[in-house]
């Protein structure tokens, strides 16, 4: 229930969403004759989509993520890495019968580097499921079949296929590859994600090394030379979805600080 619940309230609260809602909402009141509510939830819904677009909003929330944690050095000798989902689409994988990278790719052509770097190392693909609507296709299948793509031995890669969350991820990786006390595992996943994510696996006792991909900014607050309003959208609807999970995990305990630091 509480995965169901998450889902709806992102569909409401991303900020494209939310200021369609609100001038949707105030039209029908203007329409039911209250002129003034209706007015006002129209003037906030267009102020709010002309903030987006004036101002770089996406660039100021989403940069104190990235910037959180640095590139590592990586040692001469890994144990495993984990990866996470959220960088692949098991519906158009399905529906074109081949593997379907989406925006995140960095995730796997990084893993895929990382593994050609150290041939010895593990590989778990950490995603299951996250449909509301059950459909039988996990998110690590196809990020193993992405990685076979890349050259990656399969029998090298293993499947975390029961999480539906981050901090899911991090519970179910750990069942399987139970980490000695002085492995070394990679964490690979993109950068504006990775302080929820180690805040999860430091709170079950698995020390990571975090490798953060995916960059959406360079790391500075500025304008974007590249502006597009749907970009400019979906990157707060990310960015907002991260600080509102950063403090709902940290409330719920399963991070082991409101905004983990290296």
């Amino acid at each position: 229930m509480t995965f169901i619940l998450s889902k709806l309230f992102w569909y409401v609260a991303s900020p494209g969403n939310l200021c369609v809602i609100l001038v949707l909402a105030g039209t029908l009141r203007l329409l039911a004759s209250r002129r003034r509510n209706g007015l006002g939830l129209v003037l906030a819904g267009i102020l709010g989509l002309v903030a987006i677009t004036v101002l770089p909003i996406s660039s100021w929330v989403i940069t104190p993520l990235e910037n959180r944690f640095p590139q590592p050095t990586l040692p001469e000798h890994i144990d495993g890495i984990v990866v996470l989902g959220g960088s692949v689409s098991p519906t158009l994988a399905a529906a074109r019968h081949q593997p379907s990278i989406r925006d995140a790719a960095e995730r796997m052509t990084a893993t895929a580097e990382l593994a050609r770097r150290f041939p010895d190392a593990r590989i778990i693909v950490s995603g299951g499921e996250s449909s509301i609507v059950p459909t039988g296709r996990h998110e690590a299948v196809v990020m193993r079949d992405v990685l076979v793509s890349q050259g990656i031995d399969p029998w090298r890669i293993e499947l975390e296929e029961a999480s539906r969350n981050t901090y899911e991820n991090a519970v179910e990786s750990m069942r399987i590859a139970h980490p000695a006390a002085d492995d070394v595992w990679i964490l690979v996943t993109s950068g504006w994600h990775m302080p929820r994510a180690v805040g999860c696996f430091r709170a079950i006792g698995w020390p990571v090394l975090p490798y953060p991909v995916d960059f959406q900014t360079t790391g500075r607050f500025e304008w974007d030379s590249t502006w597009e309003l749907h970009k400019e959208l979906t990157r707060l609807a990310v960015a907002e979805k991260e600080w509102i999970g950063l403090i709902v995990y940290r409330l719920l305990g399963r991070t082991d600080s409101l905004f983990p630091a290296p």
